[in-house]
């Protein structure tokens, strides 16, 4: 090798364990995946966090999530700290042309989104997927706008398609120096939509429709990824390039916990779930020539171990400052099966305000210590249906322990405030979607089609960090500018920290604008948009904050 690798790092989203051919699913075909499977070493006992911002954040630190404030996936609480240093910071220091494609998923706004985070270039939605709150209105898989270094720009065609072609596309112009991608195609996330030439022969076979997509939404990344292989090979690049494919949680469409139909490879639970069904996937390392071929490494490992193993197997410098949580895989990748230490690792899935042992898996070699109190032999019970707690209490008295030293180390972790600088020059006017607030009532939309919905009339405050102190103009909205729709509302308010402001709209008003001065620091705020019988009101999903 002759100069450092080419790295690939492609995850899905929501593609469990067993939403794969190679996993012996009966339905689903994934050619390409399973060629990849022989082809590379693979993470058999692999673990991310059940829900999608948590995983990401691990991936890209080497850290727990929550060290960097995130622990959910909406509440403000997916807000990567501005502080935390990325795999990419990481590749770039290091002389890496650096690209994402696809999802993001921990923060739109200055300073969270993926172009101020050690990428060069940036081609992704906004939001969790598609569609959401804060993604460009009426975005709906095929000839959307996503957002290029954080500029709107219409995309033709899928958007699977159109992830995999930018992703090309910037391997084939920085071929003569060492890249790295990060290709996070939002697929396989609802809505299920696939396109009808990859759904309909699953359709055919008699699938329930969800299921279905789901399933022709992989048999195109399928191809995709074909096609990635194919173009690395035209470009003889094969050799020099490390290939990663993984996904961020377990199947959230494959398989149906209540009624036992689809296919799980044997787990119990899917998305969301903290038994294995949720946080084991898919973990592969594809070099050829450089690393085994169809070796499967065993030992217990999880998300915060992929950064220093990158930059241990990559030659990477890295900052020598860093503290990782997880440790370097790469003797394992090469074939040391003694290279891994017995430890215990966490696996969780936290509400907005964290509670010991909420949602909570302590995993250390092949048991499993499920919110404290129940206990699971992996080897002999892969569906975790024996509870052996009361057979093996000193096993979980050492993994309460293991996880009263994570709590203790991390607790304080949990008090972070994350606020989105508004007033910066790097981003004016900032907007603000709903998606991101701290909820105090009723039901947050996360789908735009959810907005005029009365079911989901909530409210919430974000917290805002200004920059600089002086005149500041905030737009409230129920839609975003490039919807322009009236509000058909007849009051507005607005609330930062204990100072309050109101004013009277017209029904046909698209907006309720205040002005007001603000001072450095960081704040509360709140909105209350209400009809003319004041039975209805919520918050404005949609705030414009602009220093004037």
């Amino acid at each position: 090798m002759t100069r450092p690798p080419n790295v690939i790092f492609v995850i899905t989203d929501d593609q469990g364990y067993a939403d794969i051919g190679y996993h012996g699913n009966p339905d689903l075909k994934t050619p390409h995946l399973d060629q990849m499977a022989r082809e590379s070493v693979q993470l058999d006992n692999h673990h991310h966090d059940p829900l999608c911002s948590p995983s990401r954040a691990a991936l890209l630190t080497g850290q727990y999530a929550c060290r960097n404030g995130v622990w959910h996936v909406i509440h403000g609480r997916h807000l990567l700290n501005p502080a935390a240093v990325t795999m990419a910071d990481i590749f770039a220091g290091d002389g890496y042309r650096t690209g994402m494609f696809g999802k993001w998923h921990l923060g739109d706004n200055y300073p969270f989104a993926p172009q101020y985070r050690g990428f060069g270039e940036a081609l992704c939605h906004r939001g969790g997927g598609v569609g959401e709150l804060p993604d460009y209105w009426g975005n709906s898989y095929v000839d959307d706008v996503y957002f290029h270094n954080g500029k709107p720009i219409r995309c033709d065609g899928y958007c699977t398609d159109v992830y995999f072609d930018a992703a090309l596309a910037f391997m084939e112009t920085h071929r003569e120096a060492p890249f790295f991608i990060y290709l996070a195609p939002n697929a396989m996330h609802a809505p299920h939509i696939a396109p009808d030439a990859y759904a309909q022969p699953y359709m055919a076979q008699g699938l329930p429709a969800e299921r279905a997509k789901f399933y022709g939404m992989i048999a195109n990344f399928d191809e995709n990824m074909g096609q990635l292989f194919a173009r690395l090979n035209s470009l003889g690049l094969s050799e020099d390039t490390l290939v990663i494919f993984t996904a961020d949680h377990g199947t959230a469409a494959g398989y149906d916990p209540e009624t036992g139909d689809g296919y799980n490879a044997g787990l119990r639970g899917k998305k969301g779930s903290v038994y294995d069904g949720g946080h084991q996937v898919n973990f592969f390392f594809r070099w050829s020539g450089n690393l085994p071929a169809e070796r499967k490494v065993r030992q217990l490992t999880a998300h915060i171990d992929i950064l220093p193993t990158l930059i241990d197997i990559c030659g990477l410098c890295g900052d020598s400052e860093l503290a990782f949580d997880g440790l370097s895989l790469a003797e394992a990748l090469r074939g040391d099966d003694g290279a891994l230490p017995e430890r215990s690792l966490v696996i969780q899935l936290q509400p907005d305000q964290p509670r010991k042992w909420h949602q909570t898996a302590v995993l250390n070699g092949h048991w499993r210590l499920v919110n404290g109190a129940e206990l699971y032999l992996i080897e002999s019970d892969r569906a975790q249906e024996n509870d052996v707690a009361a057979e093996c209490p000193q096993v979980v008295d050492a993994l309460r322990r293991d996880y009263d030293t994570f709590w203790e180390d991390l607790r304080d972790s949990f008090s972070q405030v994350i606020a989105i600088p508004v007033g910066t020059e790097r981003e004016n006017p900032t907007l603000l979607s709903a998606r991101d607030w701290h909820p105090t009532e009723g039901r947050v939309p996360w789908r735009q089609s959810w907005i005029n919905d009365p079911a989901y009339d909530a409210n919430g405050f974000w917290w805002i960090e200004v920059t600089q102190p002086g005149r500041y103009q905030m737009e409230l909205r129920t839609h975003p500018r490039e919807a322009e729709q009236p509000m058909g509302l007849s009051g507005a308010g607005l609330q930062v920290d204990e100072k309050k402001w109101s004013k009277l709209v017209a029904r046909e008003d698209c907006h309720a604008t205040f002005d007001l001065d603000l001072a450095s620091g960081i704040y509360e705020m709140r909105t209350e948009l209400s009809n003319v019988g004041g039975d209805r009101r919520r918050g404005a999903y949609y705030v414009y904050v602009t220093k004037v």
